[in-house]
């Protein structure tokens, strides 16, 4: 199977999913858990939830692999990215703590190198090479970055999780006048609790692709998923939440689009 599903689109933006895949390589399938056979951790149904931004001429890239096989918004050198609990490159652990794989049946590092080779790196790749071509074809490029979580997670964090949760490096990946714009759009709406650069401050891909001194804005949204979706199995779709949270979504895009354009 190929590593992503990619289509080039006609404006400055460029939508990455690296976490929405469910396609598993042998080893890992004959190997995991019966706590993550059911593949929780996924970003489940976030290709449909953004799927309007096709109507807007964006280019979407989808990452088709589980993250239980290799997590494209992890660095390569696997260096963690939070002081506090989290997952790396290979996920040993689920959210909750749980083991990823059953006791001996963790892929070999040979076998996770090949991974690395043919899954994560033609995903960043495809990553990089969009963003040239967009920078060179509209003077900059916008890079929006994809995920959701379950909205209660106690080893992770506290509570309930704010439904959005937007991540900028602590400011690093965008300008200001990016992140001020989205959080105008949020400031305008009173269905959703937010936040900026709380938990989630974006992961590898928003640190690594946000230069916005080079004409890269980048900017992560993390949704708590109960706003679109059941968060127990077999995580079901529910088209009316996620209507009324594409209400928020489209004009936040928008807003990206608009402030992106005048740095």
């Amino acid at each position: 199977m190929t590593p992503f599903h990619f289509t080039a689109g006609k404006i400055p933006l460029l939508v990455s999913i690296p976490h929405a895949g469910t396609q598993l390589t042998p080893e890992v399938d004959a190997g995991l858990s019966d706590a993550a056979r059911g593949l929780p951790d996924t970003d489940w149904h976030l290709p449909l939830l953004y799927d309007f931004v096709r109507d807007l001429g964006a280019s979407v890239l989808i990452g088709h692999y589980s993250r239980f096989v290799i997590d494209l918004n992890r660095p390569a050198d696997n260096q963690p990215l939070y002081t506090t609990a989290t997952t790396g490159l290979y996920p040993e652990t689920l959210f909750d703590g749980s083991p990823t794989f059953a006791p001996g049946k963790t892929p070999s590092a040979e076998v996770r190198q090949g991974y690395l080779d043919t899954i994560w790196q033609p995903y960043h790749q495809q990553l990089q090479q969009e963003l040239a071509r967009l920078k060179a074809e509209h003077g900059y490029a916008l890079l929006f970055d994809a995920h959701s979580i379950a909205s209660v997670i106690p080893r992770l964090f506290e509570g309930r999780l704010p439904d959005l949760n937007i991540g900028t490096n602590d400011g690093a990946s965008c300008s200001t006048a990016v992140i001020n714009a989205i959080k105008q759009v949020c400031h305008a709406q009173n269905d959703y609790s937010w936040i900026a650069n709380g938990r989630f401050k974006g992961g590898y891909i928003t640190r690594a692709y946000g230069q916005p001194e080079q004409g890269v804005q980048a900017v992560q949204l993390e949704l708590a998923q109960l706003n679109y979706m059941d968060e127990t199995s077999p995580f079901a779709w529910q088209q009316d939440r996620a209507a009324q949270l594409q209400k928020v979504l489209k004009p936040l895009m928008q807003a990206f689009l608009d402030a992106g354009k005048s740095n």
